[in-house]
């Protein structure tokens, strides 16, 4: 199968096994040498010469290019870029304080540092805790999810699991895991506004597990939240161990590198001041002014590119590696939450966007790059390589090829049969997964989507659709009360007990088919919606 494939990506075989890639034109090893950016300190690389635009159209974007820069040098600043919010954007601070536009700002950033440090020491010291339960949700989960997952071993210091929804067969199935161990669990609550329906109904969930247990759960509690904040005066009501600071500058889902990522990757074992440093390089790199050897603006303007500024492709991620497995979602969350806007700074309605969405290499082989490769052309691909293999010596699967040398065959191969289809592509390419490279990928991306929100004019750092989301689940469940107030031993039809409510008789339906399948006194009859008619017990 291996031939196969690499015949139709442009290879030919080499003996015993092996392969070449057959000669490439030389407009194309051209255009490779002139989109191939690396960083030395890093080795980190991006690729960009498998995007269909040449240096005319590049000539075209300079000036938006120009203005994409000086935003993010005026957002690094300072600078109000969350208008509507009135907020400024200082992800970027917490890896490198130094920059932070005050005093105030840096002394705050440098002293979480310090107590996060010092708290994990404590905790690992005092050897009572072996297993962390971080509750949060979106990027308050997403973020320490992913570096968890990426940098994870079985030297850990301590388990990290998750409440990352409000599930609650997927909060039993956790409890369950934790069940014996919860005395030794420490449960960090993460909610900026200390109020998120998902992340409250999690803690007290994990409270009712405790007291179940017999256990004291403020010894065992720990917040992360906005000073002042409802969960911050509940930590402080109910005495819990610590609580750390979530600022309002701070997007959730550019929150990895503050107390919401560092607290719980550092209980991990991890070495978070390596995760700062591969980031802090990485900002240092893509603030370079020029286009072409800026890998964020290049990342940018081939997002730009490929969608025509409209986000009319997706974004596949394709990372080759088992350990980036949740780097697509973290991206999903990261540009679609960012992107997603129906106005424009000029309150312009303009629906931006760019759709993300992946699995890993080379499981996508045999799951959906066939139609990456055959069917509509509807999307842009981002391969991300990891240039080491594995940390030890491995065997050969056939003489001469390690399974390493498959991956990376798998990897280049279907990177240029996608090509030869005239499917667009950018490749990204890290050492090895290590603190630093992680730090670096978040950072790279982190940048690009700002410059990106520049180019198309929307506001990268709000989330109006979200918040229009929770308002609509309120009115969901309030109506859900209402519904359960009307219900006695008389059964009633939804259209029935609309008409009593004043409510709208599709939604009373779907509140009373929730009823009846979870609480055990409403009962619900067989038929058509019309016909189902629902009681008290």
């Amino acid at each position: 199968m291996f031939n196969v494939e690499c015949s139709r990506a442009g290879l030919a075989p080499a003996g015993r096994g092996g392969f070449i890639r057959r000669p490439m034109s030389t407009s194309l090893w051209e255009k490779f040498q002139v989109s191939y950016i690396a960083n030395d300190e890093l080795g980190v690389t991006l690729d960009a010469s498998r995007m269909r635009f040449d240096e005319a159209w590049l000539a075209t974007m300079e000036p938006a290019a120009q203005k994409s820069f000086a935003a993010m040098d005026a957002l690094e600043k300072g600078a109000i870029a969350n208008p509507d919010e009135k907020r400024m954007v200082g992800h970027y601070w917490l890896r490198t304080p130094e920059i932070a536009p005050n005093d105030e700002l840096r002394e705050e950033i440098v002293t979480c540092y310090a107590n996060v440090k010092e708290f994990a020491m404590r905790t690992h010291q005092s050897e009572k805790f072996m297993d962390v339960l971080v509750i949060g949700i979106g990027g308050s989960a997403l973020g320490p999810q992913f570096v968890a997952e990426a940098l994870g071993t079985s030297e850990d210091k301590m388990r990290l699991h998750f409440f990352d929804n409000t599930d609650p067969d997927g909060i039993d199935r956790t409890i369950e895991r934790l069940l014996h161990r919860l005395d030794h669990t420490l449960v960090v609550t993460i909610s900026k506004s200390g109020g998120t329906p998902e992340t409250r109904n999690g803690m007290l969930e994990a409270e009712a597990a405790y007291k179940k247990a017999g256990i004291d759960f403020a010894s065992h509690a720990v917040a992360v939240t906005g000073v002042g904040s409802p969960l911050d005066k509940y930590a402080t009501e109910k005495k819990w161990i610590a609580r750390f600071p979530m600022w309002d500058w701070v997007g959730g889902r550019t929150s990895v590198m503050s107390a919401v990522g560092l607290l719980p990757l550092a209980l991990q074992g991890l070495q978070i001041g390596e995760i700062l440093e591969g980031a802090a390089v990485m900002d240092e790199w893509t603030r370079l002014a020029e286009t072409r050897k800026n890998p964020a603006m290049m990342l940018a303007l081939s997002w730009h590119f490929a969608g025509g500024g409209k986000g009319a492709k997706d974004m596949v991620v394709l990372p080759y590696k088992d350990r980036l497995a949740l780097f697509s979602k973290y991206l999903q969350q990261l540009v679609m939450e960012s992107l997603g806007k129906r106005l424009d700074l000029d309150g312009r309605e303009v629906h931006q966007g760019i759709a993300v969405y992946g699995n890993k290499g080379s499981t996508d082989q045999h799951a959906y790059v066939q139609q990456l490769r055959d069917g509509v052309n509807n999307f842009f691909a981002t391969f991300i390589e990891v240039r080491k293999a594995r940390s030890a010596a491995g065997i050969e699967v056939e003489p001469g090829v390690t399974a390493g040398d498959y991956l990376q065959g798998f990897l280049r191969g279907t990177r240029q049969a996608l090509f030869e289809s005239g499917r667009d592509s950018v490749t990204v390419s890290i050492p090895e997964v290590s603190p630093k490279t992680v730090g670096a990928l978040i950072a790279l991306y982190d940048r690009a989507v700002g410059f990106y929100a520049t180019l198309v004019n929307i506001n990268a750092y709000h989330q109006p659709g979200v918040e229009a989301g929770k308002k609509a689940a309120a009115v969901v469940l309030a109506l859900q009360l209402k519904v359960r107030a009307s219900l006695s031993a008389e059964a009633k039809t939804a259209e029935q007990i609309a008409q009593a409510i004043d409510g709208e008789p599709e939604a009373v339906f779907h509140a009373l088919t929730h009823l009846a399948a979870n609480d055990a006194k409403v009962r619900g009859s067989a038929g058509t919606p019309a016909q189902q008619a629902f009681s008290l017990a």
